[in-house]
Formats: C-alpha cells, structure tokens, sequence
C-alpha cells in the first residue's frame, strides 16, 4: 500500500516522497506518465501528481495515465499536477502576464485540505500558468491576493489541486495539509522505523537463508547500517573494509571501534599503497574515478576468492540513488551511482540491496535502533573515492595529509560550534593554486583551502548553508595556524544546481 507521487519534473518531486514517509506513509515516486499497470502494482491508496516544467496545454504535455481520472483513489495535483486536474476536467489553463515565484499568503482557504489551519498561511509559489476557469462542479477553496484560483476540488472530494507547493519549507504549514489529504484519502500510516526493521529482517533471513554474504563497508551509515543489518538478522556475512589511503583523519580506526562490538564480522583490508600508485601523476577527476573503481573490484575480488564462496553481495543502494541513476520524466540521468550496477556482473553475486526504498534519513532510523554510534550514524555523506576528489590535480600523500588535517579542523570546530548538525555536508577541498602570505615577519607560498558547507534534504539540490561569520572567521585564523602549509582560506557560495556539492 503506497502513496504514489507521479513525477513530472519537479525538482521537489523527491521531497514530496520525503514528506509523505515523514507522516509515515510509505510513499513511492514513478514517472508521471507511467501505465496504470506499473501504478497499480504499487497498491496505491492515493496519487499525487507533481509540479514540472511544462504547460498543460502544449503540444506533447506529459499526461498520467487515463485511469488515474476515474477517482478510484483520491487524486492531489501539486501545481502542474494541478493545472492539469482543471484542464483534463474541461476547466481552462492560461498563461500568466507574469510569474509568481515566491512567498504568498492565503486570504482565503476552507475544506478538508485546511482542515484545522488558523491564522496566517504562508505558501510559496512558482508558477507561469493559472487556472483561469473551473471545470463544472469544482470550486476554489483557497485563494492569495495575486492568486484567486491558489487551491480547488471537485463536488465529490475525490480529486484536489494546490498552486502552490506544500512540500516545500517556504510553507510551514505545508506538511499539515498534506496529513490532511492523507486523513481524507484514508491513507494507513504504519511506515515506522521499528515495523521496517522487523520487516526488513525477516526479509533478509527468508533470502538469505543458509547462504553466505559479502559486502564492503565505507565507514559511511549507509554501509555500516547495512553490516549491523546483516549481523542482527544472524546471516553468515562478512564485511570487508578496504583502507585505499583516501580517508579521513582516523576514520579506519573508528570504523572498527564501532562496528566489531556489535556483532559484525569485519575484515580490514590495507592496500593504501597500491591505490596511491595506480593515482600518481593523475589529475582528471573522471580518470580517478575510474582508476579507484577498477583498483576496489581488484582488491574487492581477491578478498571475495580468498574468503568465499559467497551467494551474495549486499549494497546499501538507497532509494535516491535508484531514481537519480535511473532518471524520470524531465529528470536526466546525473551519475552513476558506486552502489547501482556499479560491480561487474561476472563477480558472480546476486545482490542483496535491503535499502533501495528508503531515504539517508530513514536509514539513519534503523542505524538509531540497531545501535549504530553516533559518530557514524550521524556522519555526513563521504564519496567512495574518498580524498582524491577533493585534493584537485595530482594526489600524493603530502597533499591528502594536509586535507586530512584542515578537514579534521573544519569538522571538528562545527561540532564544537553546534553547527555540525545543522548543515547536510561539510567538506574541504585543497586546491593546486598557491598565494602569497605573511606569517611573523616571514612570506609564506602557501595553499588555498576552499570550505564547502550546504543544507539539504536528500543531496539532490542543495543550497550552501549561511555560517555565522565569526564561526568562519575562527575557522580561517585556525587552519592556517594548525596547519602551516595552507596560507588561504575561502568559503563556498554555490548551489546545487548550477553546482554540484562535490568539487570533482
């Protein structure tokens, strides 16, 4: 049983999902013009049709499918979804003199969507089309003084429409009128972290049976969530934790600290060396990439021969990774994903992937009940390829000790700020461009660091978190100070998009 949200583009399509599984209701996103069948497979309870980029009446205009018209489940369209609800119903989409981007107040709102909502209203809007005549027997039940047509619904209360975005944090009493659709809808909200873990352990079991499992453990959550995973539902599992010489400042040691006492089968494997010689001289990002990839399944299969046989190989896939791999309707495929087809087929493993429907939040759920310490389950999103994407040019070992220490300082001062929590990501990244300093009496070349700090919800759009300026200030008399080779540091101001959160 799911609430499915129909994509059509919207960049927020995915944390429409997120609010719905916030609300505990199992929620799923599939492309806005797939067949009733694929719909259908889900179980829906409800369908949400998603904001995008495009107008309802061009030619070409992405349409869900016709069932999705017959009110067999109650129906919300979010700003494109409603434009297109008025227009499949005979009511009339124009375009806008202008478009309405931004915060709006509600002058206006009644029935089952606001059920409960008092005082001010504010909602955020971005729209170039407006529903400009109802189709018979709907009515407006929410308007703004920009906007007279801001909210409607058919007589039955079956199908629902909002201009604006309730998904969003620009309207705060969002996530109220989507618990309100659901209550309407009837929707069951029994998507706990407690019932998924059982459910997902005796998943496991089932599969797994008396087969044995490998997996390789980053030190991230979604990996060392996986590991405690597999040790709490009893399955024959080894972990296997490749130290490639591009961590973070005592990372291996906390890796093994924390997972080896709750049950896990761990082995560290140290080939450090053989990664650093297979990069040196190497400065396209996409060249290291691929160099770190290929050098893991090396290593990765010599382990596997040594220790197996093995049935399967368990990924912490999350479900981010599947649809931005994937793509969707308006959506382009971004990147190839470590945990999504990222092994050879002819290792021979059949895949194991327990998290390919939650969100990083969610799993840090069960990391929280399965005993994860916070230090990992807390931990900010780290790459596979680990510091060589964030030393830019040539990795060497001076290079990666010098990150590693500026990066430790970094982290270390916002968790000492109470900032640590505050942000998605924090990073350093060390450029291969040197600046004249003044160190006492004597000039300094040194360095230039560049801080990255962004807030999120799931990593795919970001925007870079606003950092007291005192805490910056500290943190760029500290790192030069502790770290003498830097002689620079600069902060990050850029989003994602145009950006990327990541430098390389």
């Amino acid at each position: 049983m799911a609430v499915v949200v129909l994509d059509f583009g919207s960049q927020y399509t995915r944390l429409i999902a997120r609010r719905f599984r916030e609300l505990r209701a199992y929620s799923v996103i599939l492309p806005g013009t797939a067949p009733w069948r694929v719909i259908e497979r889900e179980e829906p309870e409800a369908i949400v049709l998603s904001g995008g980029p495009s107008s309802v009446f061009a030619e070409g205009a992405p349409r869900p499918a016709p069932e999705v018209l017959e009110g067999r489940v109650p129906v919300l369209g979010i700003c494109y979804g409603m434009q297109y609800l008025a227009h499949a119903f005979g009511g009339r989409v124009e375009r806008r003199g202008r478009a309405e981007y931004g915060r709006a107040v509600l002058t206006h709102f009644e029935g089952p969507l606001f059920q409960g909502l008092t005082g001010e209203v504010q909602v955020w809007m971005s729209h170039a089309d407006a529903v400009t005549r109802l189709p018979d027997g709907w009515r407006v039940v929410a308007s703004t003084e920009e906007n007279p047509v801001a909210a409607i619904q058919d007589r039955e209360g079956r199908f629902f429409g909002v201009q604006f975005h309730p998904e969003v944090s620009h309207t705060p009493k969002g996530l109220s009128i989507l618990e309100n659709f659901l209550e309407h809808a009837g929707v069951r909200r029994n998507w706990t972290p407690g019932r998924v873990l059982e459910a997902m352990i005796a998943d496991v079991r089932e599969r797994v049976a008396d087969s044995r499992v490998l997996l390789a453990v980053s030190g991230g959550v979604d990996s060392s969530t996986l590991a405690l995973l597999l040790a709490r539902a009893g399955v024959d599992h080894l972990a296997v934790f490749v130290d490639h010489g591009l961590l973070r400042l005592g990372e291996r040691e906390e890796v093994e600290r924390s997972l080896r006492p709750l049950g896990v089968n761990l082995r560290v494997v140290d080939a450090s060396g053989r990664f650093l010689q297979a990069l040196a001289g190497v400065a396209d990002p996409e060249e290291k990439r691929r160099i770190i990839g290929h050098t893991f399944i090396e290593v990765f299969r010599v382990v596997a021969e040594e220790a197996g046989p093995f049935r399967f190989l368990a990924q912490g896939t999350l479900y981010p990774d599947v649809i931005e791999s994937a793509g969707g309707f308006g959506a382009a495929k971004i990147k190839s994903h470590h945990n999504v087809g990222g092994l050879p087929e002819e290792l021979g493993f059949e895949l194991l992937e327990p998290f390919r429907h939650l969100f990083k939040d969610e799993v840090r759920e069960l990391a929280l009940l399965l005993g994860l310490p916070d230090p990992i389950r807390l931990r900010h999103p780290f790459p596979g390829p680990g510091l060589a994407i964030r030393v830019l040019g040539p990795v060497d070992e001076q290079k990666l000790g010098i990150l590693r220490r500026a990066d430790d300082l970094f982290v270390s001062l916002l968790k000492e700020h109470g900032l640590y929590q505050e942000v998605w990501q924090a990073l350093s990244v060390l450029l291969p461009v040197r600046s004249v300093g003044v160190t006492g009496d004597e000039r300094r070349y040194g360095y230039t660091l560049v801080l990255r700090a962004v807030t999120s919800v799931d990593g795919m759009t970001a925007d870079w978190a606003r950092l007291p300026h005192d805490f910056l200030d500290e943190v760029a008399r500290v790192i030069p100070r502790r770290v003498p080779e830097i002689g620079r540091v600069v902060y990050d101001l850029t989003s994602k998009p145009p950006g990327t959160i990541e430098w390389e």
